[in-house]
């Protein structure tokens, strides 16, 4: 669970759960499973937070200048998805424009085929009229078949000359049923062909209007894929742009934080310098009063929560001391504190007595105080305030007491939004804090 109480507090609120497991007995192990959920539920949120609190080690253009990047980087991948969409249904399109104009041409071809034979039918009928006209002319100017027959009957007296005479007339009557049963039969068909010319005229429209919409899209996709392709082309432009912007702002900030490890050392040089004296004060201390000073001198500070130290805010760890990957650069560095998320104004206050050792403004780290708290555990002790929304409040060389106001939180620096960065060192080098509180 994020711990956030003062010195004072912690007391008193450990003594109670004492005193509450005393009275609840086995009836505080089934909450042990809830709290357990509880502080890993803590341990996602402080997380998620500290993914924002790790953009601290970049300045605001950097950081602008990333969010540039990526925002051009996003578009383009969108640009280049949506020209790769469009070229497909472009493709699909034109294959779709050679298969419905070989369906046009085909409809077309039995068109044609259906009014030729439409042609032919008319012509046949045309003939079959004319046969079947001369049939009936050569009726009427010699008689009627039937009659005749019944005439030759009544009339002729060789029985040999009458059978051949109604065997002729048999085959006259026999070739005009014959012609005019083929003339019944070709305007049937003639029916069936005008039919199939004008089903093929309904096709050959279908097929010329599905042809004409897919153009129509045809023409469109193209249009869009020559926009699609002049914005990527922008894009990409864009991208390259912010790319050397990044690129800029990167190595600015890469030789800002070059400059920014020298100051580390510096401080670290000023705190070990201290801490020597001051270990060396402490040997001669232990000698003077007879005592055995090696446990209390190679302590090398605590491995585990001492409490030693009170919280500078009220207010949660949002992101935890430790080594991470930067959001931006991608370089593998060095938490070397933990954030508390508290509002702009909040009173930061001296987690132990010591004296204030330096009060500055840091590009980085913004407004930031260093107190040394002297020598305990067998190392010396210091503490670093950062991104005060304004100098501190104490003075290099004064002396300040456990629980002084020294400053008021901000957002100063390399900062993201209202917090406390607080760092703790021993013998100059940066430690988790979290085992000092």
């Amino acid at each position: 669970m994020v711990r956030h109480f003062p010195r004072t507090t912690r007391s008193r609120a450990l003594a109670a759960l004492a005193v509450g497991s005393l009275l609840l007995g086995v009836a505080v192990v089934p909450l042990a499973a809830a709290d357990d959920l509880k502080d890993k539920k803590h341990k996602v949120e402080r997380k998620i937070a500290g993914a924002s609190d790790d953009l601290d080690e970049s300045s605001a253009q950097a950081r602008r200048a990333a969010s540039a990047l990526s925002a051009a980087r996003a578009r383009l991948d969108a640009a280049q998805a949506q020209l790769a969409q469009t070229r497909g249904e472009l493709a699909a399109a034109q294959v779709l424009d050679q298969e419905m104009q070989a369906k046009l041409d085909a409809a077309v071809a039995r068109l044609d085929q259906a009014r030729a034979d439409l042609a032919a039918g008319r012509r046949k009928i045309a003939d079959q009229q004319e046969t079947l006209g001369e049939i009936v002319v050569q009726n009427y100017q010699t008689g009627d078949p039937s009659l005749m027959g019944l005439s030759m009957v009544l009339t002729s007296q060789d029985p040999a000359e009458l059978t051949g005479q109604l065997n002729s007339v048999q085959n006259v009557l026999d070739k005009e049923s014959v012609t005019l049963d083929r003339l019944e039969a070709s305007r049937a068909l003639l029916t069936v062909q005008e039919q199939e010319v004008e089903d093929a005229k309904v096709e050959v429209a279908k097929e010329r209007k599905a042809a004409a919409e897919n153009l129509l899209r045809k023409q469109g996709l193209e249009a869009q894929a020559e926009s699609a392709e002049q914005q990527v082309t922008s894009l990409v432009s864009l991208r390259e742009d912010a790319q050397q912007e990044a690129d800029k702002a990167k190595a600015a900030d890469l030789a800002h934080l070059h400059g920014l490890q020298k100051e580390r050392s510096r401080i670290a040089a000023i705190l070990k310098k201290r801490a020597d004296e001051a270990r060396a004060r402490a040997a001669a201390a232990a000698r003077r009063a007879g005592q055995a000073s090696g446990p209390i001198l190679s302590d090398n500070g605590p491995t585990h929560s001492s409490g030693f130290l009170d919280y500078p805010v009220v207010g949660p760890v949002t992101s935890p001391f430790g080594w991470r990957i930067h959001p931006i650069y991608g370089y593998r560095s060095l938490h070397d504190g933990v954030d508390f998320g508290a509002a702009c104004g909040t009173p930061i206050r001296a987690a132990a007595s010591g004296t204030v050792l330096e009060r500055y403004f840091q590009t980085a780290w913004g407004n930031r105080v260093i107190i040394d708290h002297g020598f305990h555990h067998g190392v010396g002790l210091a503490t670093i305030t950062n991104h005060m929304v304004g100098p501190a409040i104490v003075s290099p060389g004064q002396h300040v007491d456990r629980g002084q106001i020294v400053g008021y939180v901000g957002t100063t620096g390399w900062s993201t939004g209202c917090h406390l960065h607080y760092t703790v060192l021993q013998n100059g080098s940066p430690v988790d804090p979290m085992n000092w509180f």
